[in-house]
């Protein structure tokens, strides 16, 4: 894994494979300093244990406001070629609230199947979980795509709506998926939208796809 920060640098692959990530926090308190940033951190660690194929990210910390989300997401995707954007912060219903907006404007498809997956999933804990507004997107150039998913702004909500929740034992150990986290239909939807082959391990997420989609294991 490898992480770049400069602005508008083209992502320069080391492998065919090679997922480019751009990682966005997005709070107007962390983008000043007033606190430490924890999305990107957490979505860091996260995909360090979830995916074998390789990867590199690129973050933004950025602050509250629509078109400063707009303008950010379309660098990512138009000028850095990444092939997944996961955003975190600014998705509930408060005036400042405005990521799913800002993210929609920069789409030509809209995933719905992704902000729905992850109400469900949130559902199982808290009641307010309908209260979030998290949205999922392609956004696609003339020889680009990518898919952007806007995520939850607690590390333990990013989580659990990647990874879904497993049925546990009386001892509390973890068996059989019971809600699919969204991040199983990621790989399946970056091919689709003519990405790299991303490969998880499958006792963090089982990446899903068709019998004719799934290619030979990678040598190790």
């Amino acid at each position: 894994m490898t992480t770049a920060t400069s602005k508008a640098a083209k992502a320069v692959r080391q492998h065919a494979d090679e997922i480019v990530i751009g990682l966005v926090s997005i709070s107007d308190r962390a983008s000043s300093g007033v606190y430490e940033d924890k999305g990107i951190p957490a979505l860091q660690e996260w995909l360090g244990t979830a995916l074998t194929s390789p990867w590199q990210v690129v973050t933004r910390l950025i602050q509250d406001d629509a078109p400063t989300i707009s303008a950010t997401l379309i660098e990512l995707v138009d000028e850095v070629g990444c092939d997944l954007v996961l955003t975190t912060g600014g998705t509930g219903p408060s005036r400042r609230d405005v990521t799913p907006e800002a993210t929609l404007a920069v789409a030509t498809k809209d995933m719905p199947g992704f902000g729905e997956q992850m109400r469900q999933i949130s559902l199982n804990f808290v009641p307010t979980a309908i209260l979030s507004r998290q949205v999922a997107v392609i956004r696609e150039t003339a020889d680009h795509a990518a898919l952007i998913i806007n995520l939850p702004g607690q590390p333990k909500s990013i989580r659990e709506t990647l990874e879904g929740l497993r049925e546990t034992d009386a001892s509390g150990t973890a068996g059989a998926v019971k809600v699919p986290g969204i991040f199983a239909a990621v790989p399946y939807c970056i091919d689709l939208i003519g990405g790299p082959y991303v490969e998880t391990h499958a006792d963090v997420v089982k990446a899903f796809r068709p019998k004719n989609a799934v290619r030979a294991p990678r040598p190790a």
